[in-house]
């Protein structure tokens, strides 16, 4: 078994790098069979994006605070619970953005894409889905769209939905809107095409984020569930990801 060992670099994460790799060994990740990153939720996505091109599964160990795609740190035993791992594939969203001028940003999002005012003044986004406008106007802070596995970090904090995964849904949930007042968004199918265009551009700037990758002064978003790529992630068999979902959801504190 061939591991390849990253690590954020703290103090305490690269010490337990070390005592891994001696245990373990270390390889490249082109070369190796498993990829563990040692950090917390912010660092594996880091690392998926990383290393998206090879298509290696990923293993996260905690080191965090939250560590919702993380599993437990343990030094002993890697080997047998890598090989009993579930795997778990992520399919992201693709963000395509336009400015004025012309220049367009793609990325791609495995947790969310948000749409955010860039100055003082609420946003005027007009919403459209699958060619059709389905609200002329939306003035509000911003619009998150979120795959399953990023339902539970800023989409939620926003008061949007949980999704589960493998439900074959986008949620999309509005940042504090002002109107429609009580509009807070929806669920939407997995092969929904949204676009979201800015209704003032020049009063009211808008900036996207594809997780970590910023467009700043847009005019208009594009976004769709990824065709055909499918990102690998490993979780421990007594510690899944569809319980920690059901967990949240259902969270009295």
């Amino acid at each position: 078994m061939k591991i390849c060992f990253v690590s954020f670099p703290l103090d305490k994460n690269l010490k337990a790098q070390n005592e891994l790799i001696k245990k373990y060994g270390n390889c490249s990740p082109e070369e190796a069979d498993y990829i563990v990153a040692l950090g917390g939720d912010g660092f594996i996505l880091k690392s998926l994006h990383d290393y998206l091109k090879i298509n290696k599964p990923i293993f996260g160990m905690n080191f965090g605070s939250v560590g919702f795609l993380m599993n437990e740190y343990r030094k002993d035993d890697l080997d047998d619970r890598l090989a009993n791992a579930q795997l778990t594939k992520l399919k992201p969203l693709v963000m395509k953005t336009l400015t004025p001028t012309g220049k367009e940003v793609k990325a791609i999002a495995i947790n969310e894409i948000s749409i955010r005012r860039e100055k003082y003044q609420a946003a005027k986004l007009k919403v459209i889905v699958d060619d059709e406008i389905r609200m002329e106007e939306l003035v509000c802070d911003g619009v998150i769209v979120s795959t399953a596995a990023g339902s539970t970090g800023y989409n939620y904090s926003a008061s949007g939905p949980i999704v589960p995964l493998g439900s074959n849904v986008m949620a999309m949930t509005a940042v504090s809107a002002y109107s429609p007042r009580h509009w807070k968004g929806g669920l939407l199918k997995e092969n929904a095409k949204i676009r979201i265009t800015n209704n003032n551009p020049s009063k009211r700037p808008i900036v996207a984020h594809a997780d970590h990758i910023e467009s700043k002064d847009v005019i208009s978003v594009d976004i769709e569930m990824s065709e055909g790529l499918e990102i690998p992630l490993l979780f421990d068999n007594d510690h899944k990801i569809e319980e920690r979902v059901y967990k949240e959801m259902f969270k009295t504190s």
